[in-house]
Parts: C-alpha cells; sequence; structure tokens
C-alpha cells in the first residue's frame, strides 16, 4: 500500500479538494472555499495546509466568524446543498462564535464542514490560552457546545482518526434526510503531526444526491387518500428545491388540479402566476392559501418540517376531517401532526404518486375557487405594494419599490423581523431561487453575510439585501468583506429606530412599548446613528433617501454601481401591512395589573382552542 507523510491539517485539506459533485451536469468541486479566521489555535495547522492548497482549495478571509459561517450556509442553500464551505478558527471565542450558525444550518437541514482549533490532546500547555476548564470532567471543551446543533461531532485527538471521521462526516453533509452542519474539534498539536496516510485516502470522488423512491404500501395509501380529498391542497417547503423538484411540483399541481402554498423555504417553488400558485402559507400567508388551508381535506406536504409559522401554531388546517401526507426524505419529518409519512426523495416522491394517481383529478369547483382565491390576493396586495407618499413609509411600500425595480433574475436576501412576514407575503419571485430567506431559526444578522454568500453561489446575478437597522448593528462587517472580494451586493437598510418588529409583537400582547425601539428603552440621550456614513467607512457606496421616489432612483443607480451600495431610509415601526396572515402561538401572561393584557389573555385562550395538538 503507498502511502504519502502529510500532517493531520494537510491530509484534511486535500481530502476535501478530492472531493467532487455534479451541478447541471458538469463536474465541480463539491467544497468550492474554505473560511479562516486564523488565532493560536488553527494558524500554525490549518493555516499552513491552507496556504500550499490555495488554488484547489481556496481561503477567504472574513471579519466575524458568526458571519462566515452564516455565508457559508447560504452559499449552501442558494446551490440547493449541491456545493457548499468549511470554515475554520482558532480556540475560544473564535470557536463559539460559530454556535449560532451552527444552530441555524441544524434548523434548516443545510450543509456547512466546521473545524474549530481545539485544546492540545497531549494537554502539555493545560490549560492553553483560551481553554475552557471543566472541575469535573478534563475531556470538555468549548468545542463541545456544538455537540447539540451538529448532525455529527468529533474531536480530532489523533491525526489516524481521520481516515474514519471524514468520510463519514462527508456521508452526513451530502445525505439528503441527514443533511446539515458537520463539527470536527481539531486539536491544536495534532492539526501538526504527521501520519503516513494511504494514498488511496485521496483519490477524488464524486458525490451524488441520494434519491429514495416511497415505500409501496405506503405509495398506495397516499395515493388512496388523495383519490378520494374533494379539497385537496399542496404545502411546499424548501424540500422541493433541495430535490430540484420545482418542475415535478408545477406539473402535478396542473395535472390533478391542486392549488399550492408555499412556506419560507419553499417560495419560489412555483412559478408566481401559475393558476395554482396561492403564494405564501401559514402566519405570514396570502389571504388566498389560508382560505384554502382552512377548508382542506387532505394536506400534502412536500419537503417541509411543519414548523409553527407554516401550521398557524397548528391552527390553520381547521377542518376537522383533514388529513396529512408527509412527503419527505427524513422520516422525522414525514410523520409530523399525526401525518401519514411518505418518505422519499421528493421529485421522485411526486413522479411515483402521479403515476399511482392515474387519471384522477381534483374538483373544478374546489380548483376555481382558488383563482378567485388568488384574484383577490392580488388586490389586496397591489393595494399595500402601491408607491406611498408617506414620510414614513412602511415595510410593504418599501417591499414594493424594490419590487419594481428588481428583476427577476434578481435575488432577494433577508432573515429576522418584519420584513421576512411582508416578503413572504408579498414578493414576487421570479424564478426558484430568487427569494432567499433565512427564517428557520429566524437569526438576525444573517443577511448581509448570507448575502455575500448567496452573491458567490451566483455571481452573475444581482443580489439585494433588505434588513432592518437592528439586525444591520449586530452585524454588518462583511460589507468590507464583500468590496474586499469585489462581490457586489445591493443593501436597503429599513431605519425604524429599533427592533420595530418586536416591539409590534409586544403591543399586540396588550403591553406597552418597552425596550424594543431605542426611544422607550433606558437611555440619557438617543443615537444619532448615520448608517450610510458607517457603510462608507466599510468601503461601500451609501446614500440615505427620504421617501419612495427617491428610494427607487437609489436603486436603479445602486443596480448600475461596480460595487457594493448601501441605501438607507426612515420607515415607520408601528404597523404592518395588515393583509394576509393567521394567528401565531405567543404566550401572554395568565396574570397581570394590565388591563391591556388581561385582555388579550382572554383573546389568546380563546384562539388556543382551535390547536391540533394530535
Amino acid at each position: 500500500m503507498k502511502t504519502i507523510r502529510l500532517t493531520a491539517a494537510q491530509a484534511l485539506v486535500r481530502y476535501l479538494a478530492a472531493q467532487n459533485t455534479l451541478v447541471d451536469g458538469i463536474e465541480q468541486p463539491l467544497f468550492a472555499g474554505i473560511w479562516a479566521i486564523f488565532g493560536h489555535g488553527n494558524v500554525a495547522g490549518m493555516g499552513e495546509a491552507l496556504a500550499d492548497c490555495r488554488e484547489a482549495l481556496p481561503t477567504f478571509r472574513a471579519h466575524n466568524e458568526q458571519a462566515m459561517a452564516d455565508a457559508a450556509i447560504a452559499f449552501a442553500k442558494q446551490n440547493r446543498r449541491r456545493r457548499m464551505m468549511a470554515c475554520t478558527t482558532s480556540i475560544g471565542p473564535g470557536a463559539t462564535n460559530m454556535v449560532t450558525a451552527a444552530a441555524l444550518a441544524h434548523v434548516n437541514r443545510l450543509p456547512v464542514l466546521l473545524i474549530p482549533g481545539d485544546v492540545y490532546a497531549s494537554r502539555r500547555p493545560d490549560p492553553v490560552l483560551q481553554q475552557i476548564e471543566d472541575f469535573s470532567d478534563a475531556s470538555v471543551s468549548a468545542n463541545d457546545c456544538f455537540r447539540p446543533v451538529s448532525r455529527f461531532f468529533d474531536r480530532i485527538t489523533r491525526p489516524e482518526q481521520l481516515l474514519a471521521s471524514l468520510p463519514r462526516a462527508l456521508d452526513v453533509l451530502t445525505d439528503p434526510a441527514e443533511c446539515g452542519p458537520v463539527t470536527l474539534a481539531f486539536c491544536q498539536d495534532v492539526q501538526a503531526e504527521a501520519y503516513d496516510y494511504p494514498d488511496a485516502f485521496f483519490v477524488p470522488r464524486l458525490r451524488l444526491p441520494r434519491r429514495p423512491r416511497p415505500d409501496r404500501d405506503e405509495l398506495a395509501e397516499a395515493a388512496r387518500l388523495l383519490r378520494a380529498a374533494k379539497k385537496p391542497l399542496i404545502v411546499a417547503g424548501g424540500g422541493v428545491l433541495y430535490s430540484d423538484a420545482d418542475k415535478a411540483l408545477t406539473r402535478f399541481a396542473a395535472r390533478f388540479g391542486v392549488p399550492v402554498g408555499e412556506t419560507q423555504a419553499g417560495k419560489g417553488a412555483m412559478p408566481f402566476g401559475h393558476a395554482m400558485a396561492m403564494g405564501a402559507i401559514g402566519v405570514t400567508g396570502t389571504s388566498a392559501a389560508n382560505a384554502l388551508a382552512a377548508e382542506a381535506d387532505v394536506i400534502l406536504a412536500v419537503g417541509t418540517r411543519l414548523q409553527d409559522f407554516t401550521t398557524g401554531s397548528r391552527t390553520l388546517f381547521a377542518n376537522p376531517d383533514a388529513q396529512l401526507i408527509g412527503l419527505n426524505v427524513q422520516p422525522f419529518d414525514a410523520g409530523k401532526h399525526g401525518g401519514m409519512p411518505l418518505v422519499a426523495d421528493a421529485r421522485e416522491g411526486l413522479a411515483d404518486l402521479a403515476a399511482a394517481l392515474k387519471d384522477w383529478k381534483a374538483e373544478a369547483d374546489w380548483g376555481a375557487k382558488a383563482i378567485q382565491a388568488r384574484a383577490a390576493w392580488d388586490s389586496e396586495a397591489a393595494r399595500v405594494l402601491a408607491p406611498s407618499e408617506a414620510a414614513l413609509p412602511d415595510d410593504a411600500a418599501v417591499v414594493g419599490a424594490v419590487r419594481r425595480q428588481s428583476r427577476k433574475t434578481d435575488i432577494v436576501v433577508c432573515a429576522a423581523g418584519g420584513l421576512p412576514g411582508e416578503l413572504h407575503k408579498l414578493w414576487e419571485a421570479g424564478a426558484p431561487g430568487s427569494y432567499h430567506l433565512e427564517y428557520g431559526f429566524s437569526t438576525m444578522g444573517y443577511e448581509i453575510a448570507g448575502g455575500l454568500g448567496v452573491k458567490m453561489a451566483a455571481p452573475d446575478r444581482e443580489v439585494i439585501v433588505m434588513v432592518g437597522d437592528g439586525s444591520y448593528l449586530m452585524m454588518n462587517s462583511e460589507i468590507a468583506t464583500s468590496v474586499m472580494l469585489g462581490l457586489k451586493l445591493t443593501i436597503v437598510v429599513l431605519d425604524n429606530g429599533g427592533f420595530g418588529c418586536i416591539d409590534r409583537l409586544q403591543r399586540a400582547t396588550g403591553a406597552p412599548s418597552f425596550n424594543n425601539l431605542l426611544a422607550s428603552a433606558r437611555h440619557e440621550t438617543l443615537p444619532a446613528i448615520d448608517f450610510a456614513a458607517h457603510a462608507r467607512s466599510l468601503g461601500a457606496k451609501a446614500v440615505k433617501v427620504s421617501g419612495i421616489g427617491a428610494l427607487e432612483k437609489a436603486l436603479r443607480a445602486a443596480r448600475r454601481a461596480k460595487t457594493t451600495s448601501v441605501i438607507v431610509i426612515d420607515t415607520d415601526p408601528r404597523e404592518g401591512s395588515g393583509v394576509g396572515g393567521h394567528w401565531w402561538d405567543v404566550a401572554i401572561a395568565e396574570t397581570s395589573t394590565k388591563a391591556g393584557v388581561k385582555a388579550a389573555r382572554k383573546t389568546y385562550e380563546t384562539a388556543r382552542t382551535a390547536q391540533k395538538l394530535t
């Protein structure tokens, strides 16, 4: 057996560079690169190895560890999980900064390889700088924080462990059912240790997604339920896109006359103007999708984990006889809410289900009702999207302006706050992949870093990031990275003076505004934050505008610009668009001295009686 003597870090880097995938029939490296912020826990080992492999596995430098992991995750999502990136940090705060990103990837079922430095396996210098010491367990390090938010975790304490650990890591990262973050905590002394690795370990490997077909009995039962349905509805989740099943879904909906509602992750799976496309569903859904969901007797949930924003906290599917079919590659998700599981790849599952249904078709009255409901919703949406002359426009008016100035090939990126709700309902997704929202973990600060990852995945497309002032202040450093890498973004900052979304939620529970808007937080002086000046200091072009007309003019200028542009506009924090939507379970204080809270609690208790807990 031929061997090659390498450090453990060199072996890891060489192995990653040997992994390949197919994208649109073209073989490409599975790993597009590795994000690295070096410190004493990884600069001597991983840093040395990466410097020698910079062509095969490019290294990108970021300004914040959470942000670089967010960018890596966004890259994988935009590539429908076909390609991915890795991230390496030092031990201590560099490592733990990535824990939030790991949780984000875990919730959203997205692949990212995290390689935080770890303590000395030999323990020679114990305790090394930044080492967390557990008084009762000497094997614990800060990286144990990654265990609950990783699909696979290993601590590399010997160089030869990579021979077993790396293949397992790649199996998880590329498996459609197990997919999620992998953490390899890499002891810093082991990174530099050499071992005689078999040459065969580094032979290039092509990794293709597994496409499991449905079980025969589950398929027969799903077909039976659908053939008996009078008011069927499809809920399309992110799994539709990750499976490349969007065309199969469109054919299925058209052939059988079944309307489709989309989750945040599934938005764009159906062409916007399709007769059966009802748009967003759930708490942030359209009136069309939600009205049909209330009547549906069979719900085919495709590639969705059915979180509470999709199900209206288990109240949306109000028909007492409603039955759920969970078409999902992951059994854990397929059997949720007492549904009949149909465990399969979304594309293969839809194809086999279509074959089993043969000449069945939903009743014509149901399809006609769906078309009428969508027309009524379009009128509602047009009203709130229309140009506004208000001195402080609301989020919907800003969405309308950005939508008018966008093209079908553009990609909109957003995450937490009130904007995702308005975008989910009101944004026209021109094509699959043109709507990129992180709403599984709803991570403030994801937007700009996520936009950077999206631009890396789609460098020839315009990427528009929409972000609130609160989220911008949490994480904005990757503006500088986008400028440094020549990856142009258009960033629209909506300044409503704080955490406007949560302030609205707080007031909806009957409580007064408290500690969310800057004006209602403890302060001596309100900060006069100049977001445009801040963005310019990071290297971007930036301008503050007043009004919707000026915003649209600035958006046109940003499209012509060669580098990242930031456009700031003041907005109204008080209310949302008021259209669409559904109840969401937010527990309200059972006892309070406030009359508003008492009234809200009564309303809450009434609404909660509609929840289906099985």
